[in-house]
């Protein structure tokens, strides 16, 4: 009794220094809202090199900090930059409503190069003959060909670039160009041998080029002498810009030329009305789900019900103070993935609870305290094997996916440890102390765990005999497994994005647009292959192949004039190259989730255990892409995130159904399996009702009131909550049954 007591107050600590620790940071430290959520765009751009892997990464260092300095130019707020990998960097740009300006800014090279003038050419391809292999023919502003000779300076010698405006003089915008030391030197060389020349002659000029186009190439002043030069260190480079051109302009040379070409791999941008609504809309089914999945919980176990929706509670302030302390961005399926974690925080809670009911049942002199106590002990198992297997999941997402899907990975992972806290301390801790008080002592059925339960006493009547002829439940899972591979024969796989890279922009237009008139109006302007989807009156959504930024300004053109004033409300951009990396890494994230649950449950279980269970989560994923395949919705990210979820929610059922199995097997070694199995089947069957009515009761509220992409997220992990609900009892069961050695080999194997 005394070290009951001391185990209580040692978990009851436990539990308030983890409240008030989470406490403490949700109020003192903000989380990071991700660019989907608050708006802005998010640029990921990729460094082209054949340089050695170190070579590549210090230009891809240097390359960061040229960027660094273009983006402190732009003046956006919060502006972050990481690398990832030796070739890419994620370039966020909070509030950034004009991807195309964004994209320009960062991704020229702004190779500056100073080249005196040799003097015209007939055509732009004179450039042959002897000596003139260094020579360069560009045209001038106004088109004229001019022959330049090799740069005398580049971007290295410029020490920075400002766009000022002359009142005094009326001379306009024009570009103020400061060298550097070197620079200062080279630059009054070069304009002291252009000064030799006449007035009037070409030779006077110096052309100033950037990226291979002369911006500039006015004559050397009068004033400038034969052999003396412009000194000083200081020049200005005048046109007819307007505020607008003088202020890029300068911005691009102040930042620095890029040391190596950078391509756009990846853009996303999204308005920050889009990013509130969404924020709202899955605020909205939190709240709604977790108060009916409370109401369904507290209706089943009552007073331990009552007390697992508190623990609920801190459940959420634990998740989010952990991603508020550990500095993760939470994205929109990583919200979507924090409301679903509340679903599956209950799984802790319903399989303690099952359990000491079972233990309440079987005891002579029960008492609902120490049945919960063995509850607890006896839970403890399902629970860490099957929470692993999620995080399994969980983990392959953030090493595998990429942009928000990441953040899903992110935000489950952390929502499973917070659920195990939650269960196995708080809700512990409150379902000890509640059920030691003397008024809960003489009312046992107020507890909850003092009955069986509705679902339990229906099978305990009937006791059918599920797995006489497991073949046949074979069968039928082999005919859904024909219809879900017959879809992706019949209507093909719709891959998003994502997989095949391309353009998906998302208008709201103020007047209906219909999805074939605008499909008819891409057409005539250019865009055949545009695929148009309407999602309701006002909003519409165009997916292409890769568009530049001068083609989507035509889309939003062509959408404007059929819907009236017209706002982009999400654009993204995927290149072909990242389209076939994310592709793969689909397969491979799918393949390493099944070898890994394989070898985990080969490890926990016996081997024909894992490959039931692997062959049952190889049945899952079939049919739930054949659903979509049927459904022509999307295959994309999101789904993704959706499959591995599944695929973890899956084998939790698996998990907890072979844990009572070799529980049954190491007390009894007589009686058949297949009774064995059956038995083991109708004992857990109340969890899996239980858990899955909780899990269905979120993802329903999310996929009402969420948007299209997380309304198809939600409904991919309502058909895998279904399939992987089936397939545990339905599918892994049989298949170990017909995977077992004979009855007398079996006696001789059990352990």
């Amino acid at each position: 009794m005394k070290r009951r007591k001391n185990s209580l107050r040692a978990r009851a600590l436990l539990a308030l220094t983890v409240i008030a620790a989470s406490l403490a940071i949700a109020l003192t430290t903000p989380v990071r809202l991700g660019l989907d959520l608050r708006g802005g765009t998010q640029i990921t751009l990729e460094t082209r090199s054949t340089a050695t892997t170190e070579a590549d990464r210090e230009a891809t260092d240097r390359t960061m900090e040229v960027l660094r300095g273009r983006i402190d130019a732009l003046g956006v707020a919060e502006p972050n930059l990481v690398r990832s990998g030796d070739h890419r960097i994620l370039v966020e740009l909070p509030g950034v409503q004009d991807p195309k300006k964004a994209a320009d800014v960062l991704g020229r090279t702004a190779q500056l190069t100073v080249h005196p003038v040799l003097g015209t050419a007939e055509t732009p391809d004179d450039n042959t003959g002897p000596g003139r292999a260094k020579e360069q023919t560009l045209p001038d502003e106004s088109g004229q060909p001019l022959r330049l000779k090799a740069a005398a300076l580049t971007g290295q010698d410029v020490k920075g670039a400002d766009a000022r405006f002359d009142q005094q003089s009326g001379a306009g915008w024009h570009v103020t160009i400061d060298f550097t030391g070197d620079g200062r030197d080279a630059w009054a060389d070069v304009t002291a041998r252009a000064a030799c020349h006449p007035a009037g002659d070409p030779q006077r000029r110096v052309a100033i080029v950037l990226d291979d186009k002369i911006i500039s190439s006015p004559q050397v002043d009068p004033s400038v002498g034969c052999g003396t030069g412009i000194p000083g260190g200081t020049t200005q480079i005048t046109g007819s810009f307007d505020d607008a051109e003088a202020r890029e302009l300068a911005l691009l040379i102040s930042g620095g030329a890029l040391p190596v070409p950078v391509e756009t791999v990846e853009q996303r941008t999204v308005g920050a009305t889009l990013g509130d609504s969404a924020i709202e809309a899955a605020a909205w089914a939190a709240v709604i789900g977790t108060t009916l999945t409370a109401l369904f919980i507290i209706a089943v176990y009552r007073l331990m019900g009552l007390l697992a929706t508190a623990a609920l509670l801190c459940y959420g302030l634990v998740s989010y103070a952990a991603l508020a302390a550990l500095g993760a961005t939470l994205t929109l399926p990583g919200l979507a993935g924090f409301v679903l974690a509340i679903g599956m925080a209950v799984d802790a809670n319903v399989l303690v609870f099952e359990r000491a009911r079972e233990e309440y049942a079987a005891r002579s002199r029960p008492s609902p305290r120490s049945a919960l106590t063995a509850g607890f002990r006896g839970a403890l198992s399902a629970i860490a094997d099957s929470n692993i297997t999620t995080l399994v999941a969980a983990g392959l997402l953030f090493a595998l996916a990429s942009g928000p899907v990441r953040g899903f990975g992110v935000t489950l992972g952390i929502g499973v440890l917070a659920s195990m806290i939650s269960a196995l301390v708080i809700t512990r801790v409150l379902a000890e102390y509640a059920a030691g008080r003397p008024a809960v002592r003489r009312r046992p059925r107020l507890t909850g765990v003092a009955d069986t339960g509705r679902v339990r006493d229906g099978l305990l009547r009937r006791n059918p005999f599920l797995m006489r002829r497991p073949r046949r439940w074979l069968a039928v899972s082999g005919a859904l497994l024909v219809m879900a591979v017959s879809g992706v024969l019949v209507r093909g796989l719709d891959l998003g994005i994502d997989f095949t890279g391309g353009r998906l922009i998302e208008y709201s237009t103020t007047k209906a647009v219909d999805a074939d008139r605008a499909r008819e109006a891409l057409t005539e302007a250019g865009f055949p292959r545009a695929v148009v989807q309407s999602s309701g009156d006002t909003a519409l959504t165009v997916r292409t192949q890769n568009l530049t930024n001068t083609e989507a300004a035509t889309v939003t053109d062509t959408i404007g004039g059929l819907g009236g004033e017209t706002k982009m409300v999400r654009d993204e951009l995927i290149g072909p190259s990242l389209g076939d990396e994310l592709r793969r890494n689909a397969v491979i994230a799918l393949a390493l989730a099944l070898g890994a649950q394989l070898l985990y449950l080969a490890i926990r279980f016996r081997w024909r255990f894992a490959t039931a269970a692997v062959g049952a989560l190889v049945h899952d994923v079939v049919i739930l892409v054949g659903v979509f395949a049927w459904l022509g919705k999307p295959i994309d990210g999101v789904f993704l995130a959706a499959l591995l979820t599944v695929i973890g929610y899956s084998v939790n059922d698996s998990v907890v159904l072979f844990d009572r199995i070799r529980e049954l097997l190491a007390r009894d070694r007589t009686t058949p399996l297949s009774r064995l199995t059956n038995q083991a089947i109708l004992q857990t069957l109340p969890r899996t009702v239980n858990t899955g009515m909780g899990a269905a009761i979120i993802l329903t509220a999310l996929a009402v009131l969420a948007d299209d992409t997380l309304t198809d997220f939600a409904l991919a992990l309502l058909i895998g909550l279904a399939v992987g609900t089936y397939s545990s009892v339905f599918t892994a069961a049989p298949l170990t049954l017909s995977l077992n050695p004979p009855a007398g080999r079996r006696q001789r194997e059990a352990r």
